[in-house]
């Protein structure tokens, strides 16, 4: 089975012919248990999320914040696996038609074997994998094996990111480029900030992948704004605080339908 590199691309594609951003949603799986991290996703689809990345809780997650990174503990502690991340994305997909991606570090993959990965993701009707540490020089076995099974591969710019660079990343990417808005990790901020604005900017420069902005977005006006300037706005940490602050699971899924609906109003504000 292909995966849905091609439903991820007509999904932002739509979405642009509206005149409007891409709404993207993150939540890890086996947050707060497999089955509730399942129905997350489907709450956040159905609120009016366009695509969803679904985490694959890491031990040492040098992306993200203590929101995230909470939720990866419980996760962890409560003996997620592989399997269970692609039950996820295989339950999501199929309750809802829309893209579903992974996000994970390298090590996972890299111990769970590239082949097998990537087949089992397409086998799940995955849209691919956003790899925020895996250097572009070494991607280019995984990269081979994404391709040929209909996977993207979504690559992370950051302010930091000189011209030269972007160019190198933007090339071996495909899907769409996750722009870090700022310099450090996941998390709510008062303010997205003008840095990501100019990294939108210098990295449209270099291809014509949709460019999506992530780290920092958590309300509607947040989302407005950054839905300006960008092709996609990705909101994480916002859906997982209020998964963790929530009395019970019922009430945890209905505060994310709720946030989805929102910031789904946000990004047709542009």
């Amino acid at each position: 089975m292909s995966g849905n590199i091609q439903l991820l691309s007509d999904t932002l594609a739509a979405a642009k012919a509206e005149n409007r951003a891409a709404l993207i949603a993150y939540l890890p799986a086996g947050f707060p248990t497999v089955d509730g991290g399942i129905e997350a996703v489907k709450a956040v689809f159905d609120g009016g999320a366009d695509v969803v990345e679904v985490g694959l809780p890491h031990s040492d997650p040098v992306l993200d914040g203590p929101v995230i990174q909470t939720a990866d503990d419980i996760a962890l502690r409560g003996g997620v696996k592989i399997a269970d991340v692609m039950r996820t994305v295989r339950e999501a997909y199929e309750a809802t038609g829309k893209p579903v991606l992974v996000m994970t570090y390298w090590n996972p993959i890299d111990r769970y074997g590239i082949e097998r990965f990537t087949a089992e993701l397409a086998d799940a009707g995955g849209a691919g994998c956003i790899l925020p540490d895996l250097p572009v020089q070494e991607s280019a076995l995984w990269r081979e094996h994404a391709e040929k099974h209909g996977l993207a591969t979504v690559f992370v710019v950051a302010p930091s990111s000189k011209d030269e660079r972007l160019a190198k990343i933007t090339a071996a990417g495909s899907g769409f480029v996750y722009a870090a808005s700022l310099m450090g990790v996941t998390g709510t901020r008062v303010s997205v900030g003008l840095e990501a604005k100019n990294l939108v900017g210098r990295t449209r420069a270099t291809t014509a992948l949709p460019v999506c902005v992530g780290l920092g977005v958590s309300n509607a006006e947040q989302a407005a704004e950054v839905a300006g300037f960008a092709d996609g706005v990705i909101v994480g940490s916002a859906f997982v605080k209020l998964m963790l602050d929530a009395a019970d699971e019922v009430a945890g899924l209905a505060a994310v339908r709720a946030l989805a609906g929102e910031l789904a109003e946000g990004v047709r504000k542009r």
